[in-house]
């Protein structure tokens, strides 16, 4: 991985994750001694994710984390609903067996047995089933958007994560969406990830309304 790659990576974490804190302003100098690396690869970085909407750069001002828009939830999943009903399509088309065993050897964190997976765990385990099926489309500019579409999605995720339920039914539902993505079942997988994509969607829902009242 580049020095430009592994900065783009580890800062766009510390922003999901909400490490870096919606509206804080964005220290380079700072960022170069925390993750060790130069002033080139940290500047790119921060452009490649102003372009991806988690950092706005303001001309004179200076760079800050973007705020995050209670409103956009609804905007993102009306967006990803469609583009990942095609990429479901698309990866029933041109899958292959090595894309399935990938996704099934992550789907096999969900039954360890010694180490409870918290909800930030099985967050991760979707973020990779749905790369998976990104990669599966061999689309790569619908692999690009539905990438920045997830990651803004994650960060309100991690935003409401204290105020969600168990996951575990959530995320099992890979499961089943697997299992039709190997036979072939295009309508079903389909089905199966607007269902699930939804099933977030309303938990997000519930859980911003748990916090509001407590407002």
């Amino acid at each position: 991985m580049s020095l430009r790659e592994q900065a783009y990576q580890k800062i766009r974490q510390m922003i999901v994750s909400l490490h870096l804190e919606p509206g804080a302003t964005l220290d380079e100098g700072a960022l170069q001694r925390e993750l060790q690396l130069g002033r080139t690869p940290v500047r790119e970085a921060l452009l490649r994710l102003s372009h991806e909407q988690l950092v706005n750069i303001a001309p004179r001002r200076g760079m800050f984390v973007a705020e995050i828009s209670i409103n956009d939830l609804r905007h993102l999943f009306e967006g990803r609903l469609v583009l990942e009903e095609k990429a479901i399509r698309l990866a029933v088309e041109y899958g292959t067996p090595q894309h399935w065993e990938q996704m099934e050897a992550v789907l096999c964190e969900l039954v360890q047995v010694y180490t409870p997976l918290t909800n930030e765990h099985l967050i991760h385990i979707d973020e990779r089933c749905h790369h998976i099926i990104y990669q599966a489309t061999g689309n790569r500019f619908l692999h690009d958007t539905l990438s920045t579409w997830y990651a803004l999605s994650l960060r309100l995720w991690y935003f409401y994560i204290r105020e969600l339920g168990d996951m575990h039914a959530t995320i099992h539902e890979h499961q089943f969406i697997l299992e039709a993505l190997r036979s072939k079942d295009e309508e079903l997988a389909t089905r199966l990830m607007v269902a699930h994509i939804g099933e977030f969607q309303a938990q997000i829902h519930s859980a911003m309304l748990g916090m509001r009242k407590r407002l």
